[in-house]
């Protein structure tokens, strides 16, 4: 068996374990797709060795990207996932030798000739040197890394294991954003691209980011749980809701200066309301219970269809309290700009309407109150989320400039769009809390919008 064959079967073993791999129930079936490779040398010597691997095991053939560090003997604490060729083999990010080399290719913008990988630094950041690393516990879809330096903030590397072609909007925006200056998003590092073959492109290669290095924020706290806090102890969030509206605005109105807007085409219209009526559709299939909001929902749908759209530009995409952190002492920052994750990368790159995000975030709110009331909040949780919502789309409008209030019909479509695919995922996957987003469907569709007149005092 040659060393390759062997790695392929010890990494067919080991990758339906890792929470990043997404096929279930199924044995991976893989191929080498791509590689590059560097040989560290450091007092422990190690050569980091990044796979492409195509797994066709599964319904949906996935690209992964699979870093490995091979040396002859492990630093403490780091597990091997077997030996091959008279090597040990082990996962790349929980070696500390792996982040170094990351570190290194973005800072020194080194292009690996005959690996199909190229480093980036972001324009004004510091250089810096890895003492210890350790890796972020529970996250499914991405790997992260978090990197304690010599001097300066620590650094957080996102490794990202599903592999598409086309720039990655997380790495694309943040660093648009930070290079203003703004401290809305976490300051950007650099980044990783590579490039592996792919016959469905015009020139058989594909390209993509593979790595993403930011600050990170070691004292924050997700926006989530000090929202979901305030709800369950009925605390007053008017203030940081308002806050966080504005931080909003702001951040729409640095990716409208960095980077291309257009005024919205009949095109974009009926794409947008395509997907709008595939989604419902799969509602209506998912829960049947839905089937009396129909005629209702594409009402708000067609009157969407005829409102004035004004401007697209990009925005955060898939945007709710989890992708915010509360930072002591700075307040909220913007994170994870990867768009929808059930979206093609292709379409995330595309130009899209801020009420996007706006319906996003109202929903967010109505989740938080929702899953209070689920346990035995009453009512209360319910008059906490109106208030905030009001709270957030005032911020938002007194930065932006634009009343959402005069578009009702449009953010009516985007949050009802918003509340079907989470009704969805809940009939999918968590039973109990469908309640939250039908609720939610049934008062939009009957145009019982909050913000059709101002708050009450």
């Amino acid at each position: 068996m040659t060393p390759d064959a062997a790695l392929l079967e010890l990494l067919t073993s080991w990758l339906p374990a890792q929470r990043w791999y997404g096929a279930t129930g199924s044995a991976p079936a893989l191929e080498i797709k791509g590689e590059w490779s560097v040989r560290y040398d450091g007092a422990t010597g190690a050569r980091v060795r990044t796979l492409y691997l195509l797994d066709r095991g599964a319904d949906t053939v996935v690209l992964y990207q699979v870093p490995l560090v091979e040396r002859s003997i492990l630093p403490p604490g780091v597990p091997a996932i077997g030996e091959v060729d008279g090597h040990l083999v082990c996962d790349g990010p929980k070696d500390p030798d792996y982040a170094r080399v990351l570190l290194a290719l973005m800072q020194d913008e080194t292009t690996l000739a005959h690996g199909g990988a190229a480093g980036h630094h972001q324009p004004g950041a510091e250089a810096r040197t890895i003492v210890s690393t350790r890796v972020l516990s529970g996250e499914q879809s991405n790997t992260s890394i978090i990197c304690e330096v010599e001097q300066g903030a620590p650094i957080i590397m996102k490794v990202f294991r599903a592999l598409h072609h086309g720039d990655n909007p997380d790495v694309v925006l943040q660093s648009a954003i930070a290079a203003t200056g703004s401290a809305l998003v976490p300051a950007s590092i650099g980044h990783l691209s590579g490039s592996w073959p792919d016959s469905g492109q015009p020139e058989g290669v594909a390209h993509g980011h593979l790595v993403f290095a930011q600050e990170f924020l070691p004292d924050s706290e997700d926006a989530w749980r000090v929202a979901l806090r305030a709800a369950e102890s009925d605390d007053d969030f008017t203030a940081r809701a308002r806050a966080l509206g504005e931080a909003t605005a702001d951040v729409h109105a640095t990716l409208a200066a960095a980077m291309p807007t257009r005024e919205a085409t009949s095109n974009d219209v009926d794409a947008t309301l395509a997907s709008m009526h595939s989604r419902l559709e799969l509602a209506l299939r998912e829960v049947p219970t839905l089937e009396v909001c129909r005629d209702a929902i594409l009402a708000v749908f067609a009157e969407a269809a005829e409102a004035p759209w004004g401007r697209m530009q990009r925005i955060h995409g898939d945007y709710h309290l989890g992708q915010v952190l509360s930072v002591p002492g700075r307040g909220w920052v913007l994170v994870d700009f990867e768009g929808e994750p059930l979206r093609p990368m292709t379409e995330r790159g595309q130009l899209d309407h801020t009420l996007r995000d706006v319906a996003g975030m109202l929903r967010s709110f109505d989740y938080a109150a929702g899953s209070v009331a689920l346990v035995g909040g009453g009512e209360a949780p319910h008059a906490w989320a109106a208030a905030a919502r009001h709270a957030f789309v005032d911020g938002y409008i007194s930065r932006s400039g634009v009343d959402v209030r005069d578009h009702g019909a449009l953010l009516d479509a985007f949050e009802i769009d918003k509340a079907l695919y989470e009704a969805v995922y809940e009939a999918r996957n968590r039973p109990g809390w469908l309640s939250i987003p039908t609720a939610a469907i049934r008062r939009l569709a009957d145009r019982s919008n909050i913000f059709r007149t101002p708050a009450q005092p």
